[in-house]
């Protein structure tokens, strides 16, 4: 069962949410905040699988309360959930760490979908997100080419990402160790300045198609 923490200044859309997810067997709402402060300090303690922030908070946003909670807790993974469209929003949330970005005008079921989604490590743009990504990667390319600084074997790696295939898999087809090709995505994310493998996945997707 996931255990999902929900963060929103708007209590009645808190507990529609709330409601909405725990109707699925497959979730548990573990705890719910209404602003930025709140949720930095309860979500440590309770450790849910998936965090659903609004980006627009009484004491900040959700786009910083995303990378703060990341930087503390690795493993969560956050949707945002928002009524906004703001494209640079959707783009700093992704660069954040957020493995989603969705509008509020979801529907119920395609938002526990989603909850779902990001839980199991997968990631969930929003079109939009992904053409303002896009068009990040193409300037940064324009400017200094995004493999600059890349060996042959991490322009392996990069591929074989791009190919959706898991840290297991990749070993088995680069024959090394499980723990050997973790360490590599690490370091490879590093390079390309980018803090999470579905960044990297959709750069190389973006590279296959050029």
């Amino acid at each position: 069962m996931l255990r999902v923490f929900l963060v929103d200044d708007h209590e009645v859309v808190r507990r529609g949410v709330a409601d909405m997810l725990e109707e699925d067997a497959g979730l548990c709402v573990v705890g719910q905040a209404a602003t930025f402060s709140q949720a930095l300090a309860r979500i440590p303690a309770l450790r849910p699988d998936v965090a659903v922030l609004d980006v627009r908070l009484p004491d900040g946003n959700g786009v910083e309360l995303a990378r703060e909670l990341r930087s503390k807790i690795p493993e969560l993974q956050c949707l945002m959930l928002t009524s906004y469209t703001d494209e640079q929003a959707m783009l700093d949330a992704i660069m954040a760490g957020a493995s989603g970005y969705v509008i509020k005008d979801i529907r119920g079921m395609d938002l526990v979908a989603a909850v779902k989604e990001v839980g199991l490590g997968r990631s969930l743009l929003d079109a939009r997100a992904a053409a303002t990504l896009m068009a990040k990667f193409r300037d940064d390319a324009a400017k200094k080419g995004p493999l600059a600084g890349l060996s042959e074997q991490e322009r392996t790696l990069l591929e074989l990402i791009g190919e959706g295939l898991t840290n297991r898999q990749i070993a088995e087809r680069m024959f090394l160790a499980e723990k050997t090709v973790k360490n590599y995505v690490s370091r490879l994310l590093t390079k390309l300045g980018m803090q999470r493998r579905t960044q990297a996945a959709v750069l190389a997707t973006e590279l296959r198609r050029q």
